[in-house]
Formats: C-alpha cells, structure tokens, sequence
C-alpha cells in the first residue's frame, strides 16, 4: 500500500491539523476502519472513544406550508455530527435543538461534496468548504478520542475539548 500520508486528503487533514495546533499524529491502520468498531477494534480502545463523522442533510422548518417559505435553516445544508461510537443519533431529537424540521443521512456524493473526504475517511477537520459541525457530549467523559483522518485507514487522536476548539463544533447531546 503506497503511503497514506501523503494522499491527498490525509495531508489536508495533516495541514489542517498542525496549523490548529493539535500534538496528536496521524496513525495509519492496517486494515481499513469503516464503522466505529472497526476502529476501536484496530486500536485497543472502547468503541465509544471514536468519533465518528456522520453527515446529514437539514430540512429546514417551513414558516408557511401552502407558500413553501422555510422559516429556519438552510434547505439542504449539509451538517457534520461528530457522535460517539457507542451511540446512534436521534435524528428528530438533534433536529428540534438545532431548529431544523428534520436531518437526512447523507448521500456519499453529499458526503464527498460537502467534506472532500469519502464515507468512512471524513474527517472533522479539512473541509473543502465550511461545515456546521455538532459534537456529541458523550465524548467528554474520555480523555482521549479518535476521529478519522481522511482516508479509511487513517485516524487521530484529540481531546473533546480539542475536538471543539478544532471544528468549532456546537456541543449537543445527540442520543
């Protein structure tokens, strides 16, 4: 395998990184960490220290049905969630606190679009455009997390309170 540190998007990812100030380095896996348990799997950890990256798509509230008018939102904004691998979003939940009427899993051209990264290597930081990212509170109870970083096999490690200063993420509980 050729050196995933020089692909494209880890070294985005890497950039992004050492201009933040993260002391945390990439790791590249040998096998490929698709799904929060692959990744704690791979690195000895509980599957709950994983931030996992999912994308959504907003819809936004409707002020108006019979005109269409949105009220709230973006239509179809693409939103990061960095949740903890031990929990699923509660999509309506997320929702209401943010103000949107619903959130939509997004699709991989979505997903690339938004981030640069494909499904399974997006990372929480390194964008191709701005993201508004939320950041699940479950990941504050460890002191070291995990994100991906760029590519499927390639993670890092941070903090929760690094993970918000990085992405300027909103803390929300996501479960």
């Amino acid at each position: 395998m050729a050196d995933l540190t020089e692909h494209n998007a880890v070294a985005r990812v890497t950039q992004t990184l050492a201009g933040l100030g993260v002391q945390g380095q990439v790791r590249v896996l040998d096998d490929a960490a698709r799904t929060a348990q692959a990744a704690a799997d791979a690195l000895g950890v509980e599957v709950s220290q994983i931030a996992n990256s999912l994308v959504f798509v907003s819809v936004p509230a409707v002020a108006d049905p019979d005109q269409g008018r949105h009220e709230l939102g973006v239509p179809g904004e693409p939103l990061l969630i960095m949740t903890s691998g031990g929990h699923r979003v509660d999509t309506h939940k997320v929702a209401d606190l943010i103000g949107v009427a619903d959130l939509q899993r997004a699709t991989p051209e979505i997903v690339r679009a938004a981030t640069g990264f494909a499904i399974g290597g997006v990372a929480p930081v390194g964008h191709l455009t701005p993201v508004r990212t939320f950041i699940d509170i479950a990941l504050s109870r460890y002191d070291v997390v995990w994100a991906a970083a760029g590519h499927p096999h390639t993670v890092f490690p941070t903090s929760y309170e690094e993970l918000v200063r990085i992405t300027g993420g909103q803390p929300i509980e996501v479960g």
